[in-house]
């Protein structure tokens, strides 16, 4: 990396990705970046989400605010998945109340085929950039996370057109035209990797994947449309640690554990700690798994389950997460007992 960046005060996070020993499990939490925070709100009411995401130093501002807000172990660049499917020439607009829509949908074969991937890394420099300043700004109190989307849940996106349950459209694409299909994912993973590889040049110390669709794929689906896109990925990234987060595929925790490359896995909370270490032989970082919602139970009740979970998993090779992003409606100080109980753990 040409830039020279503050020296690493706090590496808890990175030593538990290598599987190094630790004194306490580190946190952070998915989404921790954002929208239960009052002060992004404030942000909110002036620019619009991609305001936000395309000027590096709102970017920036916003990722540092729960660092300074609740003192996790980590920070995640703000962004969003679907910057991907921009730099291929989707339009995503994110509609109030209705989540992303994609004006120019993937409709046909030769929509499919259109979609080539071509200097994505130079369409997102507002993203490194990002990375950059923050990395500076942060002055070393913690890790940055990069991250992406997964090819499988990006097609999700890019052929439904806007969110679903079931992804119906996007399934029923693959089923109807595999050839199309394919030529989409190999040209998100391509994008995918160059996207992240200038990530991590831009100063991102790990990555995460995020296929957070990946649990409406059968087995043997998501043996041929996800696995092998992801693991392609995590083979091209060898600079940094790699996160893997396949939201419901229990399934395949194991092949994803021997195959795939990553140093660690992100798990839901469908999955229990106890079948997660069965299932990966406790032989990678697990990263997980506290249900969101439970994050409006009293704080009392949030100190015991976070320590519950914490007893599940062992305190060895584990970063305590959420299962998935933290709600709009958490109070701040329930989100910071839940960080506080991880830090306070064992003293």
């Amino acid at each position: 990396m040409s830039q020279n960046f503050p020296k690493l005060k706090n590496d808890l996070f990175l030593r538990a990705l290598k599987g190094e020993k630790v004194e306490r499990p580190p946190v952070w939490m998915m989404r921790q970046a954002g929208r239960y925070l009052p002060q992004y709100m404030e942000l909110r009411k002036k620019y619009s989400f991609f305001e936000r995401v395309e000027t590096p130093e709102l970017a920036c501002e916003i990722t540092i605010q729960p660092i300074d807000e609740l003192e996790p172990d980590a920070a995640i660049i703000f962004s969003d998945i679907l910057t991907v499917p921009q730099a291929l020439n989707i339009d995503v607009e994110l509609v109030p109340g209705k989540g992303p829509v994609m004006g120019n949908p993937i409709q046909n074969e030769d929509d499919a085929f259109a979609v080539i991937a071509e200097d994505v890394a130079e369409k997102l420099d507002h993203v490194m950039k990002a990375i950059t300043l923050t990395r500076m700004e942060l002055n070393g109190r913690v890790p940055l996370i990069g991250f992406a989307g997964a090819p499988w849940t990006l097609f999700c996106y890019m052929v439904q057109g806007e969110g679903s349950r079931n992804f119906d459209k996007a399934k029923a694409f693959l089923y109807q035209h595999p050839d199309a299909s394919r030529h989409v994912m190999k040209e998100l993973t391509k994008a995918t990797i160059d996207y992240l590889q200038a990530q991590i040049r831009a100063g991102a110390q790990t990555v995460q994947i995020f296929d957070s669709w990946a649990g409406i794929l059968s087995p043997d689906d998501f043996n041929e449309w996800a696995l092998p896109y992801l693991m392609e990925i995590t083979g091209a990234i060898k600079e940094v640690p790699v996160i893997l987060f396949a939201k419901g595929a229990w399934y395949a925790l194991e092949r994803l554990s021997f195959k795939s490359g990553a140093s660690a896995l992100g798990i839901d909370w469908v999955i229990s700690p106890e079948f997660a270490r069965e299932k990966t032989r406790n032989s990678i970082t697990l990263q997980g798994n506290f249900d969101p919602t439970q994050l409006l139970a009293p704080i009392p009740e949030i100190e015991k389950k976070a320590k519950r979970m914490i007893q599940r998993f062992g305190t060895q090779r584990y970063i305590a997460n959420l299962g998935h992003g933290i709600l709009p409606n958490i109070p701040v100080d329930h989100a910071r007992a839940f960080v506080d109980t991880v830090k306070n753990y064992g003293k």
